[in-house]
């Protein structure tokens, strides 16, 4: 039982240092690209440097530069809503085991790691696939000057719709899964594949319920510290607060107004 609380300890103690450090750089991160400014655009909006290619720069290292700072954006981010559902795992997994003991808990750690890399794994495809979508749209609204000038009416459509979304059935039913993953009482078997496989289901499931709140990340700002900030709350919120749907739907009532607010802000100055 010792054994088992010491490695309790352990593991709150490295969660709380990962996201400690992933926090400090995002943030140091994040005031590096403000210091650079952006590109004013038509419509009264600046075009965040996270879209672009520094001077000298090849577009596989930018890319690359992305790609680093979106996983560490996404560990600060989602670490403190994933401690629970890791939490689960690992009292899943002592339950299909007989052992104790030192070798036990170092066993766990191992497993309980391979769960988080296939989390963030597939978090880091999403970043993947995010990165030429910017970048084509970037292009694009350089080029069109039209375009250019519908992005801030386009972002509170988004904004809206995200909002919205929190009060589906749909989302009601994500967040329900991604609260109890795995199902309470279920033993899961201590083995690597398990632990990677569970880790990937974990990951799709957690950027499914939260595709809403992470659109609104992309369109208000992907390096803006206080749009993650706010979006990393409201995951965070959603998933560990006794009544979680009905902060999905708090959260969801108040990006719906955010939302009107922005499309009414865009019409008048249009």
């Amino acid at each position: 039982m010792l054994s088992e609380r010491d490695s309790q300890r352990t593991f709150l103690g490295i969660a709380a240092v990962l996201f400690a450090a992933s926090a400090a750089v995002t943030i140091v991160w994040s005031r590096s690209m403000s210091a650079m400014g952006g590109m004013p655009m038509p419509g009264g909006w600046t075009m965040s440097m996270a879209w672009m290619r520094m001077p000298g720069q090849t577009w596989p290292g930018a890319a690359a530069t992305f790609l680093g700072m979106w996983i560490v954006m996404m560990v600060a981010m989602m670490l403190p809503s994933l401690v629970s559902p890791l939490r689960r795992y690992r009292e899943a997994v002592l339950m299909s085991v007989s052992r104790s003991g030192d070798d036990e808990a170092r066993g766990l750690g191992r497993l309980t790691a391979l769960v988080g890399l296939g989390y963030f794994f597939v978090w880091t495809l999403f970043g993947v696939a995010a990165y030429p979508l910017g970048l084509a749209l970037a292009a694009i609204e350089m080029r069109q000057p039209a375009m250019a000038r519908a992005v801030p009416m386009a972002v509170g459509v988004v904004v809206l719709t995200a909002g919205v979304l929190q009060f589906t059935a749909w989302k009601a039913c994500q967040l329900a899964c991604c609260r109890e993953m795995p199902g309470r009482g279920r033993a899961l078997p201590p083995d690597a594949n398990t632990a990677w496989r569970h880790g990937v289901r974990l990951g799709l499931l957690c950027s499914r319920c939260c595709a809403g709140l992470m659109a609104i990340l992309l369109v208000i700002g992907v390096m803006d510290v206080f749009a993650m900030a706010v979006v990393a709350a409201a995951i965070t919120a959603e998933r560990v607060a006794p009544a979680g749907e009905r902060v999905a739907r708090t959260i969801g009532a108040v990006i719906v107004v955010a939302g009107l607010l922005l499309i009414a802000r865009a019409a008048l100055a249009g």
